[in-house]
């Protein structure tokens, strides 16, 4: 049988470009990481990241995968990679090996660090001083029912944060309107501006701005702002705690009673926990403010709830809000008490 020198050298290109496909995919394949557990169990696959004690690989047997860094033997990565360290030290472009509770990196020059120094494995550009991360909740509550009564109620609540290694912007609005048989029941919102400068880890100072309006309580436009210090006390997963304490000017028109304007300590405490597990989160937030011109007048507003995962990037929440205000005008309580149930979409 006779070939033509063309079909020769067509099938030699063809032949060659075949085997070296065939040994870039044996490169990939080989390239994996590899993690050997403490009960000697070994897993294959590749490290998308670790923090908060917890590493998450991804297998092509069993998908995602988490493990808890201490119950780790031996980690291996194929790959360079980047490493944030405790004392904010960056690791970058190397290749990682965790074995006899020591983190060792593999590429010149060649460096070991206990693994309790470890922070973050592949951290997002945000955490490596690229920008910031956006992320926040745009949530609702809306009540009809017809019938003997007629009632139409909305509740809306938008928490948005921009955060950087060095600075924080957080946004809150939040309102309700309800109507009882045509007639307006509820008619309120509020608007808070908060930017965080971080100091020393864990502690951060910011300004705080914000407006509200509640006309069933007499209130036609309360605004205030001023400087705070925060501290986030506890991080953990299992429970967070964070304390703001500031000053602030404070100035209020009524639509009956006299307007007034006065200088206020105000704080914040915001409280969670993922105790419940599920991906779900019990969470506690109050806000106050507390006249310095009269040590009697207090508005307090604590929120209680708890929250959990639906499909996709929506969640649920069901709620208990407390609105006490002291110096509540006559004729209106002193104490709120609201329950909701909210649906929203987190990003």
């Amino acid at each position: 049988m006779i070939f033509s020198r063309t079909f020769l050298r067509s099938a030699t290109a063809l032949a060659g470009a075949a085997l070296c496909s065939m040994a870039a995919f044996a490169d990939t394949a080989t390239a994996v990481d590899e993690i050997v557990l403490k009960d000697g169990s070994r897993i294959l696959g590749k490290v998308v990241e670790a923090r908060d004690g917890v590493v998450t690989v991804e297998t092509g047997f069993a998908g995602t995968v988490s493990i808890e860094l201490d119950k780790v033997q031996s980690l291996t990565t194929a790959e360079p990679t980047t490493v944030i360290l405790e004392d904010a030290t960056v690791l970058e472009n190397q290749s990682l090996r965790i074995a006899d509770q020591q983190l060792s990196s593999t590429t010149e020059p060649a460096r070991s660090y206990p693994v309790e120094s470890l922070s973050v494995i592949n951290p997002e550009p945000w955490e490596l001083g690229r920008g910031y991360k956006w992320y926040g909740d745009l949530s609702f509550a809306l009540v009809m029912e017809r019938g003997n009564t007629e009632t139409d109620e909305l509740d809306y609540k938008l928490e948005t944060t921009w955060r950087s290694v060095q600075d924080r912007y957080r946004v809150l609005a939040r309102g309700e309107n309800d109507e009882v048989n045509g007639e307006k029941s509820a008619d309120n919102w509020l608007l808070r501006g908060k930017w965080d400068y971080f100091l020393e880890d864990p502690n951060y100072w910011g300004f705080l701005a914000q407006v509200e309006q509640d006309e069933f309580r007499d209130l036609d436009l309360r605004w205030l702002a001023g400087p705070f210090i925060g501290r986030q006390f506890f991080d953990d997963p299992l429970f967070t705690l964070a304390g703001e304490f500031g000053v602030s000017y404070v100035t209020e028109e009524f639509i009956v009673a006299e307007d007034d304007d006065y200088g206020a300590a105000n704080w914040d405490l915001n409280i969670t926990s993922n105790l419940l597990g599920g991906d779900s989160q019990l969470y506690v937030h109050q806000f106050g403010l507390w006249s310095l011109d009269d040590t009697s007048d207090v508005v307090v507003d604590t929120t209680l709830g708890f929250g959990f995962p639906l499909l996709f990037n929506f969640e649920a929440a069901a709620e208990i809000r407390w609105e006490y205000d002291s110096g509540a005008v006559e004729g209106i309580d002193d104490l709120d008490q609201t329950y909701r149930v909210r649906i929203g979409y987190t990003w």
